[in-house]
């Protein structure tokens, strides 16, 4: 039997419950424009680059406000300066800087609106060679490493970004295309059976061997890659950068990691102000995004074949793929349909060349199960082996 205070606990429960509302609060709508700064100061022969851009609140439609026309100098503590060329809308580079490294360094930027901003003074950090970069099995995938060391113990902070290719084809290949007219074979120029994807790393990866007694970073962590991803179906590769920070700059990109990827549990840190080391002239209390370091950036490739993992490893395509018949229409001039075909080859005829077998219709499919180009690029990259 239920007790008055049973009674009255499930009531007020009952109330509670029923006075709960969903919070949704409005997405931040002030015009913050903020100026962010992406890039390094390249000390050694390869490439300097920076991409420009400003903040867009969550509630725009537009996710990226790249900053054009802006003028780039690096310079020096003793006044010499190397002016950054724009490439495309927003990235700017310098080629073979070769910079000294017992002197200082600083970005200038003036945007297209003479809004000047500098960033400090701040000298060379040499970067040790990447010793090697390495993956081990690990469950339902891979686990992507990078090792390093410096004899002089003198780098001990270290960041990484990373670019990677693979390739891959579609569900179904294409064997033949429509004119507008008529359904015609393909030329080898036309295949899109075979491609080669791309893509950057999109996390700060970071290293540190400050509580060790040692600079050696051992089988420091890059990304991972699910069993079933279709990057490692053929061929995969990946290209690592590493960079060698000081210590301000390591915490920087540690702050920037804890508000971008690490918040939305109760568990994460809090939200807090992110300081850089590029200020805006023209209105001091502007707030910019951005740390400037200076370094010699290495680099390494490595590949990764099919075969060097374990052989049940399947792919997932990621399409939902159906095959449907398309009638060969007579006359030519109305087709029945103008999308990509697949030869059908008769049940039992393997062995008889394509061009001696009668056609009695095709098969057709979506854009995404034949054509490897949506998301993709026919031609090998040059540095593929």
């Amino acid at each position: 039997m239920f007790s008055f205070r049973h009674v009255l606990f499930i009531l007020l429960f009952a109330v509670t419950v029923s006075c709960k509302k969903p919070y949704l609060p409005a997405a931040v709508s002030v015009p913050n424009n903020y100026l962010v700064v992406e890039g390094v100061i390249n000390s050694g022969p390869d490439l300097t680059v920076f991409k420009l851009s400003r903040t867009v609140n969550l509630s725009n439609k537009v996710t990226t406000n790249p900053v054009s026309g802006a003028a780039l100098t690096v310079e020096s503590d003793q006044n010499n300066s190397y002016a950054l060329t724009e490439t495309t809308n927003g990235q700017y580079t310098a080629s073979g800087l070769n910079l000294d490294n017992l002197r200082k360094y600083r970005l200038r930027i003036k945007t297209a609106d003479n809004l000047v901003y500098l960033s400090d003074f701040v000298g060379v950090k040499t970067n040790p060679p990447i010793d090697s970069v390495g993956f081990t099995v690990q469950g339902n995938g891979i686990q992507l490493y990078a090792n390093t060391h410096d004899p002089g113990n003198n780098t001990r902070y270290y960041r990484y970004d990373y670019n990677e290719t693979w390739q891959f084809h579609v569900k179904y290949q294409s064997l033949y295309i429509t004119n507008g007219k008529a359904i015609i074979p393909r030329t080898p120029a036309q295949a899109i059976f075979d491609c080669f994807g791309n893509d950057t790393s999109s996390t700060i990866v970071l290293g540190s061997s400050a509580k060790l007694t040692q600079d050696v970073l051992y089988q420091n962590p890059l990304t991972q890659i699910d069993a079933t991803s279709e990057k490692l179906e053929r061929k995969y590769s990946i290209l690592v950068k590493q960079y060698a920070l000081t210590k301000d700059a390591y915490n920087f990109w540690i702050n920037l990691k804890k508000n971008t990827e690490q918040l939305g549990s109760i568990f994460d840190a809090q939200p807090s102000n992110i300081n850089g080391n590029i200020h805006s002239v023209t209105n001091p209390s502007e707030p910019v995004i951005g740390f400037i370091t200076v370094t010699n950036v290495q680099q390494k490739r490595i590949f990764i074949e099919n075969r060097q993992l374990p052989g049940l490893w399947q792919p997932t395509y990621p399409y939902t793929c159906q095959l449907d018949t398309a009638l060969f229409c007579r006359p030519v001039s109305t087709p029945c349909q103008n999308d990509v075909a697949l030869f059908l080859i008769p049940i039992g005829s393997p062995q008889i060349p394509v061009s001696a077998i009668p056609i009695k219709g095709f098969f057709s499919s979506s854009m995404e199960c034949v054509d490897c180009t949506i998301r993709g690029v026919t031609k090998q990259p040059d540095f593929w082996k």
